[in-house]
């Protein structure tokens, strides 16, 4: 059977505002078997939102143990990510989930992979999944050179790379934070 895989989400901070966003489309193979999926939330509150990008099971039970994390470590985004890839990397069960989280809150934006990475961006951009690369490039140029907000900066910058990536597609969820 084919796995599903493919989106794009991506996560801007700019003038005090972040702002996570993500397509709605899901593969199976090379076919689109969902078009309008939903692959962001927000979390604590509406203080930190989080992202994910492949299977779509092993990334609802990363968003369940991301949300346990927090609750354990009082809402501290650095210190429940970092438990939460190692829990993920040495766990036999965890550690076969495929997929990757991006997290964020007000200050710190992340993504957490199952081999034990926590990666915080050097610029205010951050994205993964297929059309990743395409989100980040636009977001990047648009951060730098526009007076665009970070929403607006997000929703362009997924609209350029669902004109690339065929497992990106133009319907996009964001979420913000202030």
């Amino acid at each position: 059977m084919s796995q599903f895989h493919g989106t794009t989400i991506l996560c801007v901070k700019k003038d005090g505002r972040v702002a996570l966003g993500g397509d709605g489309q899901v593969t199976m193979g090379a076919t689109a078997v969902k078009h309008k999926a939903n692959k962001i939330r927000k979390m604590r509150g509406g203080k930190i939102c989080a992202g994910f990008a492949g299977s779509t099971a092993d990334a609802m039970t990363l968003f369940d143990k991301f949300d346990g994390k927090l609750e354990e470590f009082s809402g501290s985004l650095e210190r429940a990510a970092v438990e939460l890839a190692k829990e993920w990397r040495s766990d036999r069960i965890l550690r076969r989930l495929e997929a990757l989280l991006i997290v964020a809150n007000s200050e710190t934006m992340l993504i957490i992979s199952g081999s034990g990475d926590v990666i915080e961006p050097d610029e205010s951009v951050i994205a993964i999944g297929s059309g990743g690369p395409f989100a980040q490039a636009a977001a990047l140029a648009l951060a730098k050179h526009s007076e665009l907000s970070a929403p607006e900066i997000v929703k362009r910058s997924l609209e350029i790379a669902a004109g690339i990536c065929i497992y990106t597609n133009s319907h996009i969820s964001i979420e913000e934070i202030d």
